[in-house]
């Protein structure tokens, strides 16, 4: 997890000049599909719909979201993120976000305020749209003395809001 956070880290300190291409993107819908804690043998189905904003801060960008896995665990999140173009077609997006979490039958997480860093590596179509697949891992930061944390590993499809 370190490892994560270091990489997201440096990738997002690292960036100094935003390209035109990322100055056109739209807003995006993105909708999610895959595995909730591929990292044990708790491994549920996921399903997760974000709303990202155009909009930038320093070159951050605002999301909320809302995942669900098959075993009715639910986690709503607010966070940031920052898209990283490799040229035209290849996108990596760090992001981070807060939110609240409920276990239903699933693993038990600790504490309901939980945490969501996560990297997504996308290409990008034509009409702005993306398709890629991104890695999270929610844990509770030990603010709890339980702190498992969970991997997620999904396909993502963005699709693009406006412009």
């Amino acid at each position: 997890m370190v490892r994560l956070f270091t990489l997201i880290a440096s990738l997002a300190l690292g960036l100094t000049v935003a390209t035109a291409t990322w100055a056109d993107d739209p807003s995006f819908l993105a909708v999610s599909a895959g595995g909730y804690d591929v990292n044990d043998n708790e491994t549920a189905a996921e399903a997760r719909i974000e709303f990202r904003w155009n909009q930038k801060f320093l070159g951050f960008k605002p999301m909320i979201g809302l995942l669900g896995n098959s075993k009715g665990g639910i986690y709503g999140y607010g966070g940031i993120n920052l898209d990283i173009f490799m040229g035209n077609r290849w996108v990596m997006t760090p992001n981070f976000a807060i939110g609240g979490y409920r276990r239903g039958v699933s693993k038990d997480l600790g504490n309901v305020l939980e945490f969501r860093s996560g990297l997504e590596l996308a290409y990008r179509f034509d009409d702005r749209a993306r398709l890629g697949v991104a890695l999270s891992h929610i844990s509770n930061a030990s603010i709890s003395n339980n702190n498992p944390g969970t991997e997620s590993l999904v396909l993502t499809y963005s699709i693009p809001i406006g412009n």
